[in-house]
């Protein structure tokens, strides 16, 4: 369940509905290379593993991502940099919240503590998801965004079986 604390301004439109207790938080699982390596999905999944968000990533991101996933190995980060800023300004991010699908691209609200004048920004999920992940940033969804987002992935599956990218042609895929 999402942090009382957190109120959500109503002036922002895709928070409009939002409620905080319809939040589930979640967590990474994996990351599969199907229906298209290109984009690979990042799985995310609620704390009993009945509930699944794939998140469609660039190739960069992924392998960013991945780095998150090992924790055997010292990290080696591209967010070092980033962290360190943050740190030194003493910002953080508290949490990352699935607001909106745009065509084939999920969006993200990060919300902020400590900063002057702004409490969130929106950016693409895609290019946040490595960030949150490396800064163990709590990420949160509805289960209404969790659908809409597997209907927004069958979708493109189905059109890449449409244009002859048969996700058989590419072995299992599967990295966790």
């Amino acid at each position: 369940m999402a942090n009382q604390k957190t109120h959500f301004r109503s002036d922002l439109p895709e928070l409009r509905r939002l409620k905080t207790k319809d939040l589930i938080r979640l967590y990474p699982f994996g990351i599969s290379l199907l229906p298209d390596p290109q984009r690979p999905i990042l799985i995310l999944k609620n704390e009993t593993g009945d509930k699944t968000l794939p998140v469609g990533l660039n190739p960069l991101e992924a392998g960013v991502a991945l780095t998150q996933f090992n924790r055997t190995d010292a990290p080696v980060s591209p967010h070092k940099v980033t962290e360190s800023l943050l740190t030194s300004l003493d910002l953080q991010i508290e949490k990352c919240v699935f607001v909106e699908i745009k065509g084939h691209f999920q969006y993200v609200r990060l919300f902020l503590s400590n900063h002057p004048l702004m409490k969130s920004m929106k950016f693409r999920a895609d290019e946040a998801m490595s960030l949150c992940l490396h800064l163990n940033v709590e990420i949160y969804a509805t289960a209404e965004f969790m659908l809409a987002s597997r209907e927004m992935n069958i979708h493109d599956l189905i059109q890449n079986e449409k244009n002859g990218r048969s996700a058989q042609d590419r072995g299992s895929g599967y990295i966790q």
